[in-house]
């Protein structure tokens, strides 16, 4: 089995968010592609399988299968392209868990189509603020994360969490947002509960905060930011119910697995 390590949402190696991209004839059983993730020990590892008019896609962290992931997909895009799996400029259709998603390569950055997940204002509880140690302007969830917003660029990249309390918040991850001085937004994102306790830079995350940020800032087209420790930068633009989000992306690593499934 082919495996590829990628760095998404950067044009520099060791930089924005790795991932691994497995590339199959046939699906595996879902125990060996949770111990390859657990083995590759990257938030993300992407499992393709050729089909008529795409390809089946799977996304696994460390210790659980994830309904969406951005960064994976756009890793998976870059495989594909560079390693000559589809043709530059071909769409490619990837059936997942969240239905239907494509990429294109546009512009020299690849472009995922990706559902809207908007967020809806919300209470959270009170171990999540003690977590994270802020004093929040907004808070808000969707059928993944909440999402917080706070006064300054700086408090985002401040921010210490205290695992032992975030992991016990009963959702996906927690966005954490704020309005930038160079870009639209900068955010962070963690998500203890499923293995990740920080992601370096979450493409699905900004499925709420693309349509978050187009109407608080009134504009489309938004340019952001994702302060963790290696950062990335991502473009999303907001189209009805759909965001599409535009990224780069560098192979540092490529090889073979040598147990089957």
């Amino acid at each position: 089995m082919k495996i590829y390590q990628v760095d998404a949402f950067t044009d520099k190696p060791f930089k924005g968010n790795p991932a691994a991209v497995c590339i199959l004839k046939t699906e595996p059983s879902e125990r060996y592609m949770q111990d390859v993730a657990a083995e590759m020990n990257l938030a993300e590892t992407a499992f393709l399988v050729p089909m008529n008019d795409g390809y089946s896609l799977r996304w696994f962290t460390p210790d659980a299968e994830v309904d969406l992931c951005g960064h994976a997909t756009l890793a998976s895009a870059h495989v594909l392209l560079e390693k000559g799996y589809v043709k530059q400029g071909q769409e490619i259709k990837f059936y997942t868990k969240s239905g239907l998603l494509t990429a294109r390569e546009e512009d020299g950055f690849i472009q995922l189509n990706f559902p809207a997940t908007p967020e809806k204002e919300a209470e959270a509880p009170d171990f999540l603020i003690e977590a994270l140690n802020i004093k929040p302007i907004y808070i808000g969830k969707n059928i993944f994360d909440y999402i917080i917003e706070v006064e300054s660029e700086e408090t985002v990249r401040n921010i210490s969490p205290d695992f032992t309390k975030l992991i016990k918040v009963d959702m996906r991850g927690v966005i954490v947002t704020a309005k930038s001085h160079e870009y639209d937004f900068v955010s962070r994102f963690f998500a203890p509960l499923i293995g990740v306790f920080e992601d370096s830079v979450t493409g699905s995350s900004h499925c709420c905060l693309g349509p978050y940020w187009s109407k608080k800032l009134c504009k489309n087209e938004l340019m952001a930011y994702q302060a963790s420790r290696r950062g990335g930068e991502l473009r999303a633009k907001v189209s009805g119910d759909r965001v599409l989000i535009s990224g780069k992306a560098v192979t540092v690593m490529e090889g073979n697995i040598y147990f089957e499934a």
